[in-house]
């Protein structure tokens, strides 16, 4: 694979026909290679100059050739969307800014999770710098779960706040957003969850989810929704002559542009349109290193590199995320939002440990709950549902989604916590696949009373519900579910960019693929490419759960490093584990690993089939 011969462009390649004649790999997908339009394909090589895999790659991925350079090269002067546009946004700016004038007294209320975390963190650095500092509530993951709640907005009242900014949370949050205005607080929402018809009667919410929203930035994470605010705000601010009028900078937007990028990233929402800016604009700012908290979770987790996408989605994340699973909700936005950096290593040091101490719980949960779908006889249900009264409540989402990668269907995990007055309530997370919509169930399922709250996004979601209504919304969710399903292509297929070979991958053409088409993420996922008639020469268990194998072309020649993470167990790894010398067509990504100053590339992979008559 040549940088000029990295695809193949025949017809045989791009036939409708199972790519391969792989009808049912491993993971009992269908392969996939997506016909491309040859006379796009040229003109855009000619047009803009580029390799043909990278004009491909394009044209696969829906980019015009008219939008190739808004795609490539996103800039901050040029790209950066219009606040404005967000529906409420003026209003909000102007009611905010008028606030900050009269220096009166503001509250964050912000999830626990990543996209929490950088909210409430960018909230904090803007209202700090414009000289009014904000009282900070982060909800116990624990002991109250996910989005606000009144105990929560009286301690910010008690506090002094006047008015209150729920940040990745707060749009069905009815009950919760009417008791704050009866306590005499202003209420705004800063939100991406789905939003339902009626809104909760807050002061303001920014939600490009809102169906009169038309400002088409519903890809934002919350984080990006908050971000854009402050940028709405300082406008304001900017035209009433407040920062000349106190001698003071306006505060500093652009360097807290890596916490957009950590929160995007980390939300995993879809890599286009404005994200595709802010992550590429955040990384090249968090490099720099100026967040002091994102410096020492670097140093706590060794990564001497710039820190990457992946870096932030597998190392730099988990560690923000972990301490709300042990009682240390607010640790993360602390962190963030910190200028001590002996406090920023102190912190960082904390969540290492929470991490660490995660990991242990979260292996045995997962195979507790393994062991249950295995004898539960789930294999004929539209979608998985375990729970158990011992389990973790902070770890229901990570298992959740493990066990929706092992068994290929939408899954839901259920723990328990004990309230104030001793009774047991529900805590679910769930996780979907394709075509089927988690949060559509929970909020339906909540407005038939059968939960007690319900929401997110069509791929994630959570809920409460009490014990006593288990029953009835498995039964539930599996008939809304059942019934989502009839109206969609439920056949696995695994999606194929190209057609490589083990001795023509090279550092530069992952580094160029990267580059230009990264950062990856939903709707712009990471090339997946063929070793096609591979040879295994070996195969053993890391970890004891993730497979690492060494292949080279069947030919011989240069060998590669791969990996299967979470594999061992599966189809797929059991037949990796018994597969030497046997001949493989096996399907991943392309990834640089740098070690003493040398670089290798590495394969990881997603799928894989037997070859045929090799």
């Amino acid at each position: 694979m040549g940088m000029d011969a990295s695809l193949k462009t025949s017809d045989e390649v791009f036939e409708t026909k199972a790519y391969l004649n792989v009808t049912k790999s491993f993971k009992s997908a269908r392969w996939v290679l997506p016909k491309t339009d040859e006379d796009s394909v040229a003109r855009m090589m000619q047009v803009h100059g580029l390799p043909e895999f990278i004009a491909r790659m394009l044209c696969l991925r829906g980019v015009g050739v008219d939008s190739v350079s808004a795609f490539l090269n996103p800039t901050l002067k040029n790209s950066f969307p219009d606040p404005f546009s967000f529906q409420g946004m003026k209003e909000f700016a102007q009611d905010t800014a008028q606030k900050i004038m009269r220096g009166e007294k503001f509250g964050v209320l912000a999830d626990f999770d990543v996209d929490g975390s950088t909210s409430g963190a960018i909230l904090i650095k803007f209202f700090r710098h414009c000289g009014v500092e904000p009282a900070v509530y982060i909800p116990d993951r624990l002991t109250q779960g996910y989005g606000p709640n009144v105990t929560a907005l009286e301690a910010l009242k008690a506090d002094g706040a006047q008015t209150v900014i729920m940040a990745d949370c707060g749009t069905t949050s009815f009950d919760v957003v009417a008791a704050g205005r009866a306590m005499g607080m202003d209420i705004a929402i800063f939100d991406h969850h789905e939003a339902e018809d009626k809104l909760p009667d807050a002061n303001h919410i920014i939600n490009p989810k809102r169906k009169d929203d038309s400002s088409g930035l519903d890809m934002l994470a919350a984080c990006g929704v908050t971000f854009m605010a402050c940028v709405a705000i300082n406008n304001v601010l900017r035209g009433e002559n407040f920062f000349q009028e106190r001698g003071m900078e306006e505060p500093p937007l652009k360097n807290w542009m890596d916490l957009v990028a950590l929160g995007t990233v980390c939300d995993m929402v879809p890599m286009t349109g404005a994200n595709r800016l802010f992550v590429r604009a955040g990384f090249t700012q968090m490099a720099m290193k100026t967040n002091l908290g994102i410096r020492a979770l670097c140093e706590v987790s060794k990564l001497e590199t710039d820190p990457t996408p992946m870096d932030a989605g597998f190392t730099i994340g988990p560690r923000i995320n972990a301490g709300s699973r042990v009682h240390k909700s607010d640790l993360g936005s602390k962190l963030l939002s910190t200028d001590d950096l002996d406090e920023a290593r102190s912190i960082a040091f904390v969540l290492d440990d929470c991490n660490e101490e995660r990991k242990k719980i979260q292996s045995q949960m997962m195979k507790e709950a393994i062991e249950r779908v295995e004898r539960g006889g789930h294999d004929n249900a539209p979608a998985i549902m375990v729970s158990d009264e011992t389990w973790h409540p902070g770890l229901s989402g990570l298992v959740a989604g493990r066990l929706k990668d092992k068994f290929g269907k939408p899954s839901i995990v259920v723990t328990y916590s004990k309230m104030a007055d001793g009774s047991m309530e529900g805590r679910g997370s769930g996780r979907s696949i394709l075509g089927v919509n988690l949060a559509d169930a929970f909020i339906d399922a909540r407005n038939e009373g059968i939960l007690v709250k319900g929401g997110g996004h069509a791929m994630a979601g959570g809920f409460t519900v009490m014990p006593d209504r288990l029953k009835d919304f498995e039964q539930y969710l599996m008939n809304h579910i059942s019934a989502q399903m009839q109206n969609v292509d439920t056949t696995q297929e695994t999606m194929i960019d190209g057609i490589a070979t083990v001795a023509g991958a090279k550092p530069n053409f992952v580094k160029l693929l990267t580059e230009n088409i990264g950062p990856f993420g939903q709707q712009n996922p990471e090339p997946t490419f063929v070793l096609s008639n591979v040879r295994l020469h070996m195969a053993d268990v890391l970890k004891e759960k993730h497979i690492r194998v060494q292949v080279s072309d069947w030919e011989g020649g240069a060998r590669m490093k791969a990996m299967l993470f979470y594999g061992v167990g599966t189809p797929l790894g059991e037949a990796l584990l018994k597969g030497r010398d046997k001949a493989f067509h096996v399907a991943g990504q392309f990834k640089i690993n740098s070690w003493m100053g040398r670089e290798s590339v590495e394969f990881m992979i997603s799928d894989a089939a037997l070859a045929q008559g090799v």
